[in-house]
């Protein structure tokens, strides 16, 4: 059985090389900067988001929370409709519908419709970005050629939120905050018309939809996230605090049990079983969390407290993308020979320092004396997670779950994002809160008759009250930020382990970077998840000799 199993698995011809996969590559990675760069690029436009639709501080952060819940929770769904209907149609697909959604985001006259329209932003993403992903699987061969084209996809991922704050602030300074919306466009209907052009159709796989997966994941995740902003702003006891979060528990736990009676789940638990993949998406999920926190605030800071014009802002965090670019091109590199572990081990380190640099920042903070140091040595250890990361989640999958796969690593990325960011201001807004309380005696005694009514008429303490108020909760938020580097940091030293047939594996060995024997097949009952990727939970493949342990 098991022979004739082997025998008969369909052989798949390499892809051409050469300049058809170099567009092709540039084809899904400028996809990539799109999605990922819509995260950021509004963050920019806060402050004026926030004037011309009437948000609160807390509130604007839905804003960003809108498009990356939809994100996260569909992505699943998305990378399991490229494997199921053809990876590039349904790329097309999600691309066409990102930008619909962005003209629609760009012509809001109301808070809701902005909200909408991020909302179906973060599903037109959530169908694009993990069959992107994929395609990368299906495109180019495991080992070198592979791990040069996931080091750019990861660099353009992680240098996409830097990018993202640069270009938003172009945008904003010479036309308006519309526009960083409207840019996705002209940009997206080029790439769904070059796509058909450069980029073949990959094989269908049939199966189902996990829908009930898909739709309790993704309420359980809002009403969390909802639960904790709710939090920030009216506080634990508060009924509606309360039952956001017991309906979200309820979801969450409904998706886990939908899940384990699938037989085709939107999320293959099996994956977890998995140390080294259940570590890596631990480690994005923290990782995630502390990035999406980090240019939240620093974009409120360097624009309230330092008074950044939008395009300074922007260019305050150029440095970070180029750092992110030069630290993943050297991870790439050197993964071959000392495996992902030491990279994902010192990035965490180096993200957590940065992190923890950033809590010094006050009223009385600069650029280049505050902020550049720690944005630098944050974004130089982003740039090494992110390609070993990467590699770790889905080298060796199975071609009928590379799309699974990846549509787990970029939820997780997305989800901790938004989780992590209600998180941190639920602690921005408690240390504001606090802060509030003591700058309120000062301001009664030495405000203006004018500055008085402003407080009247706004609620918020003016200048510079107001900035001590800012610059305590922002300086509260990068503590936990830095927390959270850390854990990221403990699960990447004590939880992942590199075997010596990973090592061959990415340096393209011999019978190492061939596909698995029947990899396209459906697997036994109960096999759902299991590849033999490196540290899979399949069968393990061992160099000569036998030895396959942790190096």
């Amino acid at each position: 059985m098991t022979s004739s199993r082997a025998n008969s698995a369909p052989v798949v011809a390499s892809p051409q090389r050469g300049r058809g996969n170099g567009i092709a590559l540039l084809i899904i990675c400028s996809c990539q900067l799109m999605v990922v760069l819509d995260i950021t690029i509004v963050n920019i436009a806060l402050p004026h988001i926030q004037t011309s639709l009437g948000f609160s501080t807390e509130s604007l952060s839905w804003v960003i929370n809108a498009y990356t819940l939809t994100f996260g929770g569909l992505l699943l769904l998305g990378g399991r409709l490229g494997d199921i209907l053809g990876r590039r149609r349904v790329f097309i697909f999600g691309v066409l519908l990102f930008v619909i959604a962005s003209l629609l985001g760009g012509l809001s006259q109301e808070s809701w419709q902005l909200l909408a329209a991020r909302a179906l932003q973060g599903v037109g993403g959530a169908i694009a970005s993990p069959t992107a992903l994929s395609l990368i699987t299906t495109t180019f061969d495991e080992g070198p050629a592979r791990n040069r084209a996931f080091g750019v996809f990861a660099a353009v991922s992680a240098g996409g939120s830097a990018i993202g704050l640069l270009a938003g602030g172009v945008l904003v300074e010479w036309l308006d905050w519309r526009w960083v919306l409207f840019v996705n466009v002209p940009i997206g209907l080029l790439i769904a018309f070059a796509t058909p052009r450069f980029i073949k159709e990959s094989e269908r796989h049939p199966g189902h939809f996990d829908l009930l997966g898909a739709l309790t994941s993704t309420l359980g995740m809002v009403l969390l996230v909802y639960g904790f902003i709710r939090a920030s702003e009216d506080g634990w006891s508060d009924g509606l605090t309360i039952g956001a979060f017991v309906a979200a528990v309820f979801f969450l736990a409904a998706f886990l049990a939908v899940e384990r009676g699938s037989k085709q789940p939107i999320t293959p638990l099996g994956m977890f079983r998995d140390r080294n993949r259940a570590g890596t998406y631990g480690i994005m999920l923290s990782l995630a969390a502390a990035m999406f926190g980090m240019f939240f605030f620093l974009t409120l800071f360097v624009q309230n407290i330092l008074d950044f014009s939008p395009l300074r802002a922007g260019l305050a965090f150029l440095p970070v993308s180029a750092i992110i670019a030069v630290s993943a091109g050297i991870a790439s590199q050197l993964l071959p020979r000392w495996g992902p572990k030491p990279f994902m081990v010192s990035g965490a380190v180096f993200a957590a320092a940065g992190l923890g640099w950033l809590t010094l920042t006050d009223v009385d903070s600069s650029y280049l004396g505050s902020i550049l140091g720690p944005i630098l040595v944050f974004g130089f250890g982003m740039g090494m997670q992110f390609v070993s990361l990467t590699l770790m989640a889905v080298s060796g999958v199975a071609s009928r779950e590379a799309g699974a796969a990846s549509g787990v690593l970029n939820a997780t990325q997305q989800v901790g994002g938004s989780l992590g960011l209600s998180i941190l201001v639920t602690i921005f807004g408690t240390a504001s809160r606090n802060e509030a309380e003591k700058q309120f005696p000062r301001f009664m005694a030495e405000a203006t008759p004018a500055q008085q009514l402003e407080f009247r008429r706004t609620g918020e303490l003016p200048s510079p009250w107001g900035d001590q108020v800012l610059a305590s909760g922002v300086s509260s938020a990068f503590v936990a930020a830095a927390v959270l580097a850390v854990v990221a940091a403990l699960i990447a030293l004590f939880v992942i382990q590199v075997r010596a047939s990973d090592l061959e594996r990415l340096r393209g060995d011999g019978a190492m970077a061939q596909p698995m024997a029947g990899a396209d097949e459906t697997p036994p009952p109960g096999a759902e998840g299991r590849t033999a990727g490196p540290g899979g939970a399949g069968a393990p493949q061992r160099r000569p000799g036998g030895e396959d342990g942790p190096l």
